[in-house]
């Protein structure tokens, strides 16, 4: 903690004008209006349509519900599909066992008969059934061997030479089908398999029909190779066929396309962000959103918002040269009119009271007209800066011990005492002379209230988000009526009797200046009378930019 007695340049006089005496400005353009430090003004009943609004308008909430679909959709369309290809698949099985059926009935009267000389034929009769591509193989299980699970190769269409007969035996009976006809003999039932030969050729068995005889159990199969039956899912999964792992992979380049597109305009935004970011910062020159931009469909949103920077850096200049020409333009008769005041002054008589108040009161305005174009000029000045100067990381420790020394002289004047009570490392992204603005105009209202032998406290602290400053005074406060509207343009509550105002009064746009730059940078400001007297005055800033 520090304390010392400093002064500075006199005051300029803010936040003591009761009335504007030029006409009120326009509302500024880059602050909106808010209850600063008084009653937080009750949210609209309409909030909620509001909210709803915006969640309609959500780009996150747009893709979640795309993903949504994404993942719901497939397991939808699949179940329907599914079902579809059940009932084809009924139909097609059932067909071919009807088929099938037909063909055991045909053969029945042979096998069943015991001539065994009308056996010899049944290749030939096989082959009859077996024109459209069909293959049919034709098995007997004497019924002393029903136990045994035995079977005899009796015939087949296409014809099968001897020599390989036993490896097509010896193939049914490594993948179980033999027992599947085993069991079909049994419980006269039929069934049907799918299982892939030894070269890789895949057989969709599609139907067992056993034919009961006297001396055995005869079993005929059909087997298909025709693409017809292969692309159903007759004994195997559904998402195994061909036709679903297409669509799977048609949608899964969708579902990808949708993602890139998706990750390409949260890139483009970003890096726009990125851009906007660095201009803040005075990091980055003119075009700089069409150099950044990748995306051909953002040219024309990239050319715009490289308008719009190029206009307010032009706005920017237009609005601090103006103020600097009104100024000059006001100053020179002012001090034309001053200076025209001396002979005059001079020539009154001493006794001359009524003329001598007239001299006092013509200084008075010319005063009031100066202190008027100064505040004036200085919110142009701090206008411009607001909308052009880039946001820098700067040591608010340092500003206000800068300020401190600033304002040495007039403390010393006054003999009031400056009490800092500083954290180390405050740091506040803000434009240049943003903040030295917010600090001179409230050390000069708490300089303008306090009383000679007063004290004024300085208090900056450094949260984890937050750094926040409070200046106490020792003067008379504010009507707790009047301080929602302290930080309002042109108000001004100065007591009649205050020995320490100046006579011409000020232009009350101090502490709205303030208000303004601090809600800019993201802050809030807030005042509230103190228990001993004298009133205290709050700003809190985000730290470091958060």
């Amino acid at each position: 903690m520090a304390t010392e007695r400093t002064s500075a340049l006199a005051s300029s006089g803010l936040e003591t004008s009761s009335e504007p005496s030029t006409p009120p400005l326009p509302k500024s353009i880059t602050i909106s209006p808010s209850d600063t430090a008084g009653a937080r003004p009750k949210p609209e009943s309409r909030g909620w349509r509001q909210a709803i609004r915006r969640l309609a308008a959500s780009l996150t909430l747009k893709s979640v519900a795309l993903a949504a679909i994404f993942v719901a959709l497939p397991v939808v369309l699949y179940g329907q599909f599914e079902s579809a290809d059940r009932q084809m698949r009924d139909l097609v099985t059932r067909a071919i066992q009807d088929r099938s059926a037909l063909i055991a009935e045909a053969l029945a009267p042979k096998l069943t008969n015991g001539d065994k000389s009308a056996r010899a034929s049944l290749n030939d009769d096989l082959a009859r059934y077996s024109s459209d591509g069909t293959i049919l193989k034709l098995m007997f299980q004497p019924g002393e061997e029903r136990h045994a699970g035995r079977f005899y190769f009796v015939a087949s269409a296409p014809k099968i030479r001897a020599d390989e007969v036993a490896a097509e035996l010896d193939e049914l009976g490594q993948r179980g089908i033999l027992q599947r006809i085993s069991d079909a003999c049994m419980w006269d039932a039929a069934n049907e398999i799918r299982y892939k030969q030894a070269n890789g050729t895949v057989e969709l068995l599609t139907s067992i029909i056993p034919i009961r005889a006297t001396d055995g159990c005869w079993v005929l199969t059909s087997t298909h190779t025709t693409s017809e039956f292969l692309n159903t899912s007759i004994g195997r999964p559904y998402w195994e066929t061909r036709e679903i792992r297409v669509a799977a992979v048609i949608y899964l380049v969708l579902a990808v396309i949708a993602l890139l597109v998706a990750v390409s305009i949260r890139l483009s935004l970003r890096r726009f962000r990125d851009v906007a970011a660095e201009i803040s910062q005075g990091r980055i020159g003119d075009n700089a959103f069409s150099h950044r931009n990748v995306v051909p469909e953002l040219s024309s949103v990239a050319r715009d918002f490289d308008k719009l920077v190029h206009d307010l850096r032009r706005v920017s200049q237009q609005i601090r040269q103006n103020a600097e020409d009104k100024a000059h333009s006001f100053k020179t008769p002012l001090a034309t009119i001053r200076s025209a005041l001396e002979p005059v002054r001079r020539a009154v008589p001493l006794d001359n009271a009524r003329a001598k108040r007239a001299l006092e009161i013509v200084d008075s305005s010319l005063k009031r007209l100066l202190d008027l174009v100064i505040a004036a000029q200085r919110h142009d000045i701090s206008t411009a800066e607001l909308i052009e100067a880039p946001r820098l990381p700067t040591d608010f420790t340092q500003l206000v011990g800068d300020a401190a020394l600033h304002f040495r002289e007039i403390l010393a004047t006054k003999d009031i005492r400056l009490i800092r009570r500083l954290d180390e490392r405050a740091i506040v992204r803000a434009g240049q002379g943003m903040l030295e603005t917010v600090l001179q105009c409230v050390l000069e209202n708490a300089i303008s209230f306090s009383p000679r032998g007063g004290t004024i406290i300085v208090t900056l602290s450094v949260n984890s988000e937050t750094v926040e400053l409070q200046v106490d005074d020792e003067g008379p406060g504010v009507d707790p009526a009047k301080i929602p509207h302290m930080f309002e343009r042109y108000f001004s509550s100065r007591p009649d009797d205050d020995q320490n105002a100046p006579p011409s009064g000020h232009a009350g746009l101090g502490l709205w200046i303030v208000r303004r730059n601090v809600e800019t940078l993201g802050g809030r400001i807030s005042a509230a009378n103190r228990i001993g007297g004298g009133l205290s005055i709050s700003i809190s800033l985000p730290r470091n930019g958060a």
